[in-house]
């Protein structure tokens, strides 16, 4: 706190010291949402200034000269609706990327006029879809610049543990949800990532690169499969054309440098950027009994050949590893409880995208590599558990978007995977907590798998105020006995008025069973793919152009989720979250015979309100949402799924002060998960299986932000205080072997950080 003191007094104090000048340059394109088609003579002007610019015959545009300052920026031209871009972020010296898809008019109505767009609304995905920009997430409190965790705040989405990012949408699994980065599936984009599930504690995608997000909770269309519950689509910006630029950041967690600009020539570009953790230093310097450490590298490359065919190539991997330090029976005792995993990872693409008449398709192939190597021991330093296993899946993938009329579009696509995985595991007889006896000690295996998947959707606009999606996608697995699944969806949007839209959304959805479950047993291999039907009712309405108001109600009937034939209670859908050790009874991993018997249900409703920044120096997202979630194992019992929570209420916004200053806060109610307590002698009873609730969280996190403007260059500092008033929220309970007695783990308290980088 000390620290902190000092850190404000030096900001405060030096607001008025240095010069503050400068101007930089607004660069973009303008195309058609549907066909990629540059927009001619689209004008985009920056809202409350004399500054504009029309686009080229290329739909390319560029804004000079302007002033260092954060702006909003609206693209209009005949035919299409508006559309405004909020925090766009002006710098000294440097180019300011700002695209444009704007989305054709289907209706005019005498006397109403909605003039900007703030939101958008992709004709695909009528519900359950928000959208978020590069500023939105990097000023996020609480949020140490991580592009999944400023998605908290969103409804329907609860955390299974504040310092980690498990997701858990609308009462699904965290192995549920879909992450694709420039349109390549990612496995997941998390630094010690939890084997078949998607969560970790820190996002290892570059905040600095990233362009925009779009994240649905539900109601997806056919373009997406193998996952039910989420979508988030993460899309990397390209870096400057006109010189070299770069960064260098010191931020809660990690230092890093980046580097961008043009490649070959101005139709070319890269971007590239590599950080390091300093949480060693600090969990060395405290004598911590482990430190975790970890690397990231991310470098993308983007080449325009002509007009209507251009190419990319991305490389993103990470490298992480724990470290233990047994010198003494504490610091032995302490590491026996926790399960280390050291991974290395990467995820590479290359895309190729051709334009034509109404349409484009985009070609890409990839791979993804998953080095797991993960261990725990007692406190005498004997193996309890040992795997060391690879994941490699080399895709390829096609997609094809053709726009038949004004009121008809087509999508269309291939998938197909080859898939490795190897796997040596070593697990001693390990009794659960519940005295059930682990059948598995041992096993040594190699597998090949494979994947297709292809899909059709029709886009109708009827009557000029409906708008329909009716879509059918095929998924093939050859690991299972049932190879073949069959995925129809559909989903409406009746335009009210302007600025009310009533949306339904329902569909089947199917998930292929875990790598790790299927070898495990040869029984594993008559497993199905897990099911969910879905069904989304809401209404949004513009309560200003810059404020939305969205309520939504959604049901999930699970089916076919697999379950433990030697743990009947267990479904495993229950797992997946946390580092899934000891503790958790090496639960997510599936080594046992595994049947695909349980089912279950999740209902609930959600209110958000969120205002953007405007002329209006504020800006902000309320949540609520209410939800119940229920699965029943193979003993047919229902009980509550591990991850429920049935109240989650969330307000996180900002205030704009001026150029330099930025003040926001953030605010986080959830109501207690199920847990199982323990008995006298630490052993856990059936019957009381996720009986229990833990108390109710909540936090309040506050963030700072400072900014200087030179010639040429910017300086950005920030103080982020989460849990500022140091409650200790409960995030579940364990066994003390040592003590014989019950220990609860809590959240951190107050946890204060701070940010600083220079770009240029």
């Amino acid at each position: 706190m000390k620290y902190i003191k000092i850190y404000l007094v030096i900001l405060l104090s030096s607001a008025n010291i240095f010069a503050q000048n400068g101007s930089g340059e607004i660069v973009g394109s303008v195309i058609d949402a549907v066909t990629r088609q540059p927009l001619i003579g689209a004008n985009v002007i920056i809202l409350g200034t004399n500054f504009g610019a029309a686009t080229d015959i290329n739909g390319k545009y560029s804004i000079k000269n302007v002033p260092a300052e954060m702006y909003q920026l609206r693209a209009s031209v005949i035919g299409y609706n508006n559309r405004v871009k909020t925090d766009v972020m002006v710098q000294p010296g440097k180019q300011t990327q700002v695209d444009f898809e704007l989305s054709p008019q289907a209706i005019e109505i005498e006397n109403v006029v909605v003039t900007a767009d703030y939101f958008g609304k992709n004709i695909l995905e009528p519900t359950s879809v928000r959208n978020f920009s590069y500023e939105e997430l990097r000023r996020s409190p609480g949020g140490f610049e991580d592009v999944i965790r400023a998605l908290s705040v969103l409804p329907g989405v609860a955390q299974a543990d504040a310092g980690r990012n498990d997701l858990i949408v609308r009462g699904g699994a965290p192995s549920e949800n879909l992450y694709l980065v420039d349109g390549i599936e990612v496995p997941n984009i998390n630094h010690f990532g939890t084997q078949g599930a998607t969560g970790g504690p820190l996002s290892y995608i570059n905040l600095d690169f990233v362009k925009e997000t779009s994240f649905s909770t539900g109601g997806f269309p056919v373009l997406y499969g193998d996952k039910l519950s989420s979508v988030l689509k993460i899309n990397l910006r390209n870096g400057r054309t006109d010189r070299i630029g770069g960064k260098a950041t010191i931020s809660a967690s990690q230092f890093g440098l980046n580097a961008e600009g043009p490649l070959f020539n101005d139709k070319s570009s890269f971007i590239f950027s590599a950080r390091r953790s300093y949480l060693d230093f600090i969990f060395k310097s405290a004598g911590f009994s482990f430190v975790p450490e970890y690397y990231d590298v991310l470098t993308k490359a983007d080449y325009k050949l002509d007009n209507t065919n251009s190419f990319s190539f991305l490389f993103v991997s990470a490298f992480n590893n724990v470290n233990f330090f047994n010198d003494d029976a504490d610091k032995r005792y302490d590491n026996s409880r926790i399960l280390g995993s050291d991974q290395i990872q990467y995820f590479t693409g290359f895309s190729y995208q051709r334009l034509f008449s109404n349409g484009f398709m985009n070609l890409s192939i990839g791979r993804n590599y998953t080095d797991y190597d993960t261990q725990q021991s007692d406190s005498l330093l004997n193996p309890i558990f040992k795997n060391k296993s690879k994941e490699e899946e080399n895709n390829l993938r096609l997609d094809v978007v053709h726009k038949f009329s004004s009121v008809t579009e087509m999508n269309f696509g291939v998938t197909a995977k080859l898939i490795e995985f190897d796997a040596d595991i070593l697990f001693p007889t390990f009794i659960t907590s519940f005295g059930d006896s682990l059948p598995i000690t041992s096993l040594s295996k190699s597998e090949n798998f494979f994947k297709g998947a292809s899909y059709l959707n029709f886009n109708f606009l009827l009557m000029k105020r409906l708008t329909t999606n009716l879509g059918v996608r095929a998924d093939y697995f050859n690991a299972i006995k049932n190879k073949f699944y069959f995925s129809p969806r559909f989903s409406a949007s009746y335009m009210l008025t302007p600025i009310t839209n009533l949306n339904f959304s329902t569909g089947i959805y199917y998930q292929t069973p875990s790598y790790i479950w299927l070898i495990a047993d040869e029984k594993n291999r008559e497993l199905k793919n897990v099911r969910v039907n879905q069904y989304v009712l809401g209404f949004d309405h513009q309560l200003n152009e810059d404020a939305l108001l969205k309520v939504e109600g959604f049901y999930k009937d699970y089916s076919d989720y697999p379950t433990s034939l030697v743990r009947p209670y267990l479904v495993l859908a229950n797992t997946g979250a946390g580092f899934s050790g000891s503790d958790d009874n090496f639960s997510s991993f599936g080594l046992e015979p595994l049947v695909s018997n349980g089912y279950g249900k999740s209902r609930g409703v959600e209110l958000s309100v969120q205002k953007k920044l405007s002329n209006t120096p504020y800006y902000g997202i309320l949540s609520l949402t209410y939800s119940k979630t229920d699965f029943t194992s193979l003993d047919g019992i229902e009980r509550d799924g591990t991850y429920d929570q049935n109240w989650i209420f969330n307000l996180s916004g900002g205030y704009k002060i001026d150029k330099y200053w930025e003040v926001s806060t953030k605010f986080r109610f959830a109501s207690g998960r199920p847990y199982t307590p323990y008995q006298l002698d630490g052993s856990q009873l059936v019957s009381d299986y996720n009986s229990r609730r833990l108390k109710s969280a909540h936090s309040l996190d506050i963030r700072v932000d400072k900014r200087w403007f030179f010639s040429g260059w910017t300086l950005i500092t920030y103080i982020d205080v989460q849990n500022v008033y140091n409650r200790k929220n409960p995030s579940g309970i364990r066994w003390d072997r040592r003590e014989q007695r019950i220990d609860e783990s809590a959240s951190i308290g107050i946890l204060p950080s701070i940010g600083i980088s220079a770009e240029f």
